[in-house]
């Protein structure tokens, strides 16, 4: 049955249920209460100022409504409960004066002032309070009132359509779950509380097997994915190594190994390559995109941003100009002309190494021979599109880099069907940041700093939130701040200034006169938190520092502290923020993103939201983690079983997920 033949739907509503993303029975269905309110009849001698009480009344006079200002209404009237009388108050509720006549049983829900003797309503039933009722909450959905909401939930479970459980039955036999036909009954319509527990119980364990039976079942698929037969000399590689101007950490070299034999093994390559910032990932991709370049192939390397690609464009390049290899880039704001020419030379085989933006996904790009891709922040690509390029008639060996701060079980978990390497260590000779939380009003402290280092000739980077300041906004805007530093310093400092909306030649400009020291402080927005590398700069002030996450800022904050130089970080804030202390304490991302999925949840765990899989609509990775593995482990027995494949609904996600796009 479509929403459209479902009763109370009409064509505003069907409009209003679009634009919210709902377009089936089963998207109403999952369309879960955020939380219930619960009334259960009390009466006045049970009152507290404070708190919000449920209780049957009479009415004893039905009063008048008042018109405090224009769209906003005041309704006074008498009510008695158990013999006393009182006054109740209820803002714009006009309309429910005609219905309401002398002697008539009502369900006052508010807060009651005994002093005053008074019932501040915030909701007025006009039928008493039998017995405990639980009311679900939905978050708002323009146009639709809760009480509609609740009325099309109990029209959608009255529908014979074929509700799908993907819970085997063992395993609802095994937990004690109850069907998914009545989990969702129960979750929309529940009467007492256990039976709440009882529907998310079900509904949690469901939405996380379906999302490890995903990524198990591709994980499966790649074990079975035979590599590419590459024949690498490994002491070239260890020589190229040797002849680095800087020292690889043991996890460094430990990853470049993993990397080699993966590389070399009929088994195609696919691993994580998980790291703080400033952990040195880059260099393990650029030795083994070396690596095969010595077994006769060529490598994609795909970053996030523009500003990224170019970056790792000139640093690959340095590391490997004594060496005879051809490196191009390729991004989006590139002329037809010079694509069409990187295009050509691609085909022939006259590029080793090309480095780009999501462009080199998007182009109808044809490699002679591509056998390595790398991508940086993979995680910012979406999910679905780790295998985009295997559309080109190729199994290229595929590495995926992370600097996000995620904690180091969950994504173990997350990339569950990934190899993967850990780098913990930091490079030698780094020093830890100095973080410091400042208040605004003792911004002056840090603008001596800042005079202090570039006096020493030093760089320091300033970070806004915003490009331009909206109006009754206190968040710092990246013109504002110049500003603001050019008065500090009397028109003395050369600055830069950098955000997305810049063309591309204007950003490279930017991060050109940054990186040979021609300005000495680059005010940005968060363009800056992935990869910028300066090595010269060893200042970070962050403006409005209690507006971003705990993530963002130790990214932001590893954008200093590249060399052997005393960097440091402020975090500037009009509130003190207990968490932003966190950064104060330690510079391990690891620990940082344990903290910040403390305060927040998985919300915005991976920087961005990703697509697709990773949208749970009921589960929560922090809070139901131990059923998060429990599913991982049920999902690998039930593969191992084979059990799925007599079975249409598990063949139908196999279906629906997407290998090339």
């Amino acid at each position: 049955m479509n929403l459209q033949n479902l009763k109370g739907v009409g064509e505003k509503t069907i409009e209003y249920l679009y634009k919210a993303g709902i377009y089936t029975l089963m998207d109403l269905l999952t369309y879960y209460p955020y939380r219930y309110q619960i009334l259960k009849p009390a009466s006045l001698e049970e009152a507290d100022p404070s708190i919000t009480l449920t209780i049957n009344a009479q009415v004893v006079d039905v009063g008048k409504v008042s018109f405090i200002r224009k769209n906003f209404t005041s309704y006074r009237f008498k009510a008695s409960s158990y013999g006393k009388v009182f006054t109740v108050v209820i803002f714009n509720r006009a309309f429910l004066k005609p219905h309401m006549t002398i002697g008539k049983e009502i369900t006052l829900i508010g807060k009651y002032n005994a002093l005053k003797n008074t019932f501040t309503a915030q909701d007025m039933k006009l039928h008493p309070l039998e017995k405990t009722e639980i009311i679900p909450l939905y978050h708002l959905i323009k146009g639709i009132k809760n009480s509609l909401l609740e009325k099309l939930m109990i029209e959608a479970l009255k529908e014979k359509e074929e509700i799908v459980d993907y819970v085997p039955p063992l395993y609802n036999l095994k937990y004690h779950l109850v069907s998914k036909a009545e989990a969702l009954r129960l979750i929309h319509l529940p009467q007492e509380i256990d039976e709440i527990k009882k529907a998310r119980q079900k509904l949690i364990y469901e939405e996380l097997f379906v999302f490890m039976f995903k990524i198990q079942y591709l994980k499966l698929l790649k074990e079975k994915e035979v590599g590419m037969d590459k024949k690498i000399d490994d002491s070239l590689v260890w020589n190229f190594v040797k002849e680095l101007p800087f020292s690889l950490t043991e996890d460094q070299e430990k990853a470049i190994s993993d990397g080699l034999n993966d590389l070399q093994s009929m088994k195609r390559m696919n691993r994580l390559l998980l790291g703080d910032v400033g952990s040195g990932k880059t260099i393990v991709a650029t030795v083994l995109m070396y690596a095969n370049y010595l077994a006769g192939y060529q490598s994609a390397f795909m970053a996030p941003t523009e500003i990224l690609a170019l970056q790792h464009y000139h640093s690959i390049r340095e590391v490997l100009k004594d060496y005879p290899l051809h490196i191009e880039y390729l991004i989006g704001s590139m002329s037809k002309k010079e694509k069409s020419k990187i295009a050509e030379k691609l085909q022939k085989g006259e590029v080793d190494i090309l480095i780009g933006t999501h462009a080199i996904l998007n182009e109808k790009l044809s490699f002679k021979n591509l056998g390595f891709i790398v991508t940086d922040e993979q995680h910012r690509f979406g999910v679905n599109q780790r295998d985009l390029l295997t559309q080109k008639g190729i199994l290229p060996d595929m590495l995926f880099m992370s600097a996000t701060p995620i904690p180091r079980t969950y994504a173990l978990t997350i990339y569950g069907d990934m190899d993967t390497s850990l780098i913990k260590q930091k490079p030698q000779g780094r020093k830890e940041i100095i973080t410091k939380v400042v208040k605004e009003k003792d911004l002056k402290e840090v603008l001596f700093k800042v005079l202090e280092v570039i006096k020493k000739g030093e760089q320091v980077y300033v970070v806004a939130p915003m490009i331009l300041e909206q109006e009754e906004s206190d968040l710092k805007d990246v013109y504002l701040l110049k500003e603001k530093f050019d008065l500090a310093f009397h028109g003395k400092v050369p600055m830069g200034i950098l955000h997305g909306k810049l063309k591309k030649d204007e950003k490279e400009e930017v991060m050109n006169d940054f990186k040979l020291g021609r300005t000495k402080i680059l005010i940005s927005t968060t363009v800056v938190e992935v990869g910028v590398d300066v090595k010269n700069a060893t200042v970070m002030i962050i403006f409005n520092a209690e507006r971003f996450g705990l993530a963002t800022l130790h990214q932001l904050r590893g954008r200093v502290g590249r060399n052997d130089k005393q960097s440091y970080c402020y975090l500037i804030c009009n509130e003190d923020k207990e968490r932003l202390k966190v950064l104060e304490e330690s510079n391990d991302g690891f620990y940082v993103s344990e903290k910040d999925f403390e305060f927040r949840g998985e919300g915005d765990l991976f920087g961005v939201k990703q697509s697709g899989d990773m949208t749970f609509i009921i589960a929560n990775l922090k809070r139901d983690y131990k059923i998060l593995l429990q599913a991982k482990e049920d999902v690998i027995a039930f593969l191992q079983s084979k059990k799925y494949l007599q079975e249409q609904k598990y063949m139908q996600i196999i279906n629906k997920l997407d290998f090339t796009n």
